[in-house]
């Protein structure tokens, strides 16, 4: 995830968590960056989207300011929260889109990081929803590591940190995870 100032990070969470609204002001700036590199990424998967990562990067920071308090205790956390509001923000686009276009087109968003055997297949966001909505009522540890791996862009470590797991256990997830997605995106 790059080198931000974790100290920095955690206690702008904590004041934020403590409710001073403005610490999220002052963290927004130091990780602007790192979530316009996760941005760019997710959209860079998509065909045809017209949301620009600047502008993802600012509707999950209005959907941060509308969050009252929360349990958010370091960077992982709140990278693992910013991915969950990412996720949010490119469905209810995709549905926008879809409703203005009467069904006649889809987002699709690549899924490079699931499908490791097909690098350059496309899927549709709405039916990748699907999916983890799917996979999250019998799985629901095995969805937030494909939404933090993902949509948040977290590696193993940081997974296992946000998810409270162990490396070895992000691993075996994300690799059943991704199967399980191949398998049910291209039915």
């Amino acid at each position: 995830m790059g080198t931000l100032p974790n100290d920095t990070v955690t206690a702008l969470l904590l004041n934020w968590r403590g409710g001073d609204k403005a610490a999220l002001d002052r963290l927004i700036p130091i990780v602007y960056a790192e979530l316009r590199r996760v941005a760019r990424a997710r959209l860079r998967a998509e065909r045809g989207h017209s949301l620009e990562p600047t502008a993802l990067v600012h509707e999950v920071y209005l959907r941060l300011v509308d969050l009252d308090r929360m349990t958010v205790n370091n960077r992982t956390h709140f990278f693992a929260l910013a991915a969950r509001l990412m996720r949010q923000v490119l469905v209810d686009h995709a549905r926008r889109r879809q409703a203005q276009k009467r069904g006649s087109g889809v987002t699709m968003v690549g899924v490079d990081e699931v499908s490791a055997a097909t690098r350059t297949s496309m899927v549709d966001v709405l039916a990748l929803d699907e999916a983890l909505r799917e996979l999250a009522v019998f799985d629901e540890r095995s969805c937030r590591v494909v939404e933090l791996r993902y949509f948040a862009g977290l590696n193993i470590d940081e997974t296992a940190e946000a998810i409270e797991i162990s490396t070895a256990t992000v691993e075996r997830e994300w690799t059943v995870a991704k199967a399980w997605l191949l398998k049910r995106l291209s039915a």
